[in-house]
């Protein structure tokens, strides 16, 4: 699927099961939906169906005569065929599903398959198909010629154009100012400078100039001879000789203190230093990266010639909510990225989780989203993340700020009692027991107000119902 979203003509899905019952009940409700469905009665039917038609989605029975259901996803992730997969397995037999899901199996269903849990379960499983789609493109497009090097997740408008910049000045030996609003990655724009340019084989150094006292700064960029700093008994390189043939970052650089400014700027004119207490002039090849929160450009305190110096060229890094199309994609980067370092298998977010992601204003931008997903990593035991796992604040936060549910005054009971049933099935991903259990009502009513729906429109619901 291209990186647009597409719609559901556009999305493929192939039913493979040998019951034609189930079967053909399950191609015609899809359909109805506005999927594209084929069929195929065994395993190596579908085989031919994927390399003819190549499907987005497979909805696969786990036992058929001939190649089952394990035997076809085993086939196609050896084959390396990029497909969404659920498996569909009688009631009772988790066992079958859960090895289906060690084998690389998307999600599951259990027969009779109920037909909201149905597409709650295609929606997911499309939407993480998409994704990684998304980020396999991504990849491809920022990664340098070795196949190496840092990358920035997220497609929109304001993603592409910078990184159409960084491509663009990546080559070049001018300083770069990288401007950005705290958590928006301004490390990760000065490290991308650095690694799809032709300094990537030399050093990538980083200094933070705020919090230092005026003489440490000094020390820690240009170097330091013996006896210079208190307590210092022996010289030291600085950042910029320990640079040298590379890049260097200067973190925070409206922090940096006057002397150390004029050092700066005789080193960007001239390629020239001393370290502080020397007197030996030296000479490094270093690319200078300067980042900031705010525009340097009439900061008290800070030389409006450094300014000049260091604005040749400039990478304004766009703010979370002017990327928010990125949010799932970031979100499901850190989440590979945390529970791969934690060896917990989280396969992603429940519906109802990205949905507070996408509503909560991250005020700290990307920095305080990764940090979210690495708590909520550390909570889950289970193979999605939940509500229940994010932070306190964020639920909070979402939660008063909500206005999906309908409003009491005007509606009628059997309008909220419909909101109630329906909103239950959904965060329960269709399971009627589980509703029932949290509605305090039996499963067997709630199925009998699913089918008065069905009957009054299409907000109805029916269950696809097997022999197996």
């Amino acid at each position: 699927m291209s990186s647009a979203e597409p719609t559901n003509e556009e999305i493929r899905i192939l039913v493979v099961d040998d019951e034609a019952a189930a079967r053909n009940a399950l191609v015609e409700l899809l359909r109805e939906e506005g999927y594209a469905v084929r069929s195929a009665a065994d395993g190596f039917k579908a085989l031919g169906q994927v390399d003819e038609w190549s499907p987005h989605l497979i909805i696969t029975d786990v036992k058929m005569p001939g190649l089952d259901g394990l035997a076809l996803m085993t086939k196609l992730r050896e084959r390396g065929d990029v497909v969404g997969i659920v498996v569909m397995t009688a009631f009772g037999s988790v066992e079958n599903a859960v090895e289906a899901m060690q084998q690389g199996a998307d999600d599951y269903l259990t027969k009779p398959v109920h037909f909201p849990e149905l597409l709650v379960v295609v929606r997911k499983v499309l939407e993480h198909y998409r994704l990684r789609q998304e980020n396999s493109l991504l990849k491809s497009e920022l990664a340098d010629n070795s196949g190496e090097g840092v990358q920035w997740i997220g497609t929109s408008k304001a993603s592409r154009d910078l990184v159409a910049l960084i491509r663009q000045v990546a080559h070049s030996d001018a300083p770069a100012l990288v401007l950005g609003e705290r958590g928006t990655g301004k490390k990760l724009v000065a490290q991308a400078l650095h690694d799809w340019g032709a300094r990537r084989d030399g050093p990538f150094v980083t200094v933070h100039c705020s919090g230092l006292d005026d003489a440490v700064i000094e020390a820690e960029i240009f170097g330091h001879v013996a006896g210079a700093l208190p307590g210092s008994g022996s010289g030291r390189e600085g950042a910029i000789a320990r640079a040298n043939g590379g890049t260097l970052l200067l973190g925070d650089v409206s922090a940096l203190p006057g002397s150390a400014q004029n050092r700066l700027l005789r080193f960007l004119q001239e390629g020239q230093f001393e370290r502080l207490g020397g007197t030996q002039t030296e000479t490094a090849d270093v690319r200078v990266v300067a980042a900031c929160e705010e525009d340097l450009f009439g900061v008290e305190g800070f030389r409006d010639d450094l300014y000049y110096r260091l604005n040749v060229v400039t990478l304004r890094v766009p703010t979370l909510r002017q990327r928010w199309e990125d949010l799932p994609a970031l979100a499901m980067h850190f989440l590979q990225v945390h529970a791969k370092e934690r060896d917990k298998h989280i396969v992603g977010f429940s519906d109802r989780t990205l949905h507070v992601l996408q509503h909560f204003d991250w005020d700290d931008n990307v920095r305080a989203l990764e940090h979210c997903v690495e708590r909520a990593v550390v909570l889950c035991n289970e193979r999605e993340i939940q509500p229940k796992h994010l932070p306190r604040e964020v639920l909070h936060h979402v939660q008063s700020d909500s206005g999906d549910a309908p409003r009491i005054p005007g509606s009628s009971m059997a309008d909220i009692e419909k909101y109630a049933i329906l909103s239950t099935l959904e965060l329960v991903r269709g399971s009627t027991r589980k509703a029932a259990e949290i509605l305090g009502i039996s499963p067997r009513k709630i199925q009998y107000r699913l089918a008065e729906y069905r009957e009054a429109g299409p907000s109805g619901v029916p269950a696809v119902k097997s022999t197996k």
